[in-house]
């Protein structure tokens, strides 16, 4: 009797599962759609609206890059990225929040991108009342006005800061003790500021420029009035920029802020109001 052989029999078997599994092997290695290459910007919230503008343009110059952001006052975004935070690139609204993450190997260096110049934004008043036509009136004894700045830790209410020790070395100790004593809070970022005087919840406020051109964009103008600090006083807010140490994606985060500091994006900036490097 001739043998069985069944081992013949399994073979045209063997040989189907093995192709079936190098397929499915292949099939797994090589993913529909490639990952695009991420930055992920952490931001100050007075640079929401141009960067948001250029996060849009720099896709379109490279395919296949996703710019995404984070706005917040850039003591958050410090503290954040302090806790561990993923991010690939910083722009802060001072040297100090650079500074600090910089010491503390946090960040790579810095530079300075763009810069910024705090101004008075007034609720407008009705016909019967007198507008302050500066600073001095917001610390005068007669004003009787609610004023709202930004917190002790957040860079605008640190200029904030620094204009009063200007202006109190001028005008004397009573303009400044007037001045505080009509203060009604203190925000965690200079759109809360402005957003308190456009509601009505205080009479004036120190906010940067740029910001005071986003009501006259969404027709919102009529509700403030603008008012220039004098020179001798003010400070000229500066905005650094640096990659994150770390960052995953270190080429196409460094393209991004060479992007910012570039042609294209001194241009964008400037028409939003900001002041060069």
């Amino acid at each position: 009797m001739r043998p069985i052989c069944r081992a013949s029999g399994l073979a045209p078997y063997g040989s189907i599962l093995f192709v079936l599994a190098a397929l499915l092997a292949a099939c797994r290695g090589a993913p529909e759609n490639p990952k695009p290459d991420r930055v992920l910007v952490f931001a100050a919230t007075s640079l929401h609206d141009v960067l948001t503008s250029l996060g849009d343009s720099f896709q379109k110059a490279h395919p296949g890059t996703e710019v995404t952001f984070n706005f917040a006052g850039s003591q958050e975004l410090r503290t954040q990225i302090e806790q561990g935070a993923a991010a690939d690139v910083l722009a802060a609204a001072d040297r100090k929040t650079m500074d600090t993450l910089h010491t503390a190997g946090k960040v790579g260096d810095s530079a300075v991108f763009a810069r910024n110049e705090p101004v008075i934004v007034l609720a407008r008043p009705s016909a019967t009342q007198v507008a302050p036509s500066g600073l001095a009136d917001l610390g005068a004894a007669t004003y009787t006005g609610r004023i709202v700045v930004g917190g002790p830790d957040v860079p605008i209410g640190r200029y904030t800061q620094q204009i009063l020790d200007k202006a109190t070395a001028t005008l004397g100790a009573d303009f400044r003790t007037h001045f505080e004593a009509r203060i009604v809070s203190r925000e965690l970022n200079v759109k809360q500021v402005l957003a308190k005087v456009m509601l009505g919840e205080a009479d004036a406020g120190i906010v940067y420029r740029t910001d005071t051109l986003g009501p006259a964009q969404t027709g919102e103008a009529a509700k403030i009035d603008v008012r220039t600090i004098n020179p001798e006083w003010n400070v000229i807010a500066e905005y650094p920029v640096a990659v994150v140490t770390g960052a995953p994606n270190a080429a196409r985060t460094a393209e991004f802020v060479a992007y910012l500091r570039g042609d294209e994006g001194q241009k964008a900036l400037a028409a939003a109001g900001f002041l060069g490097p």
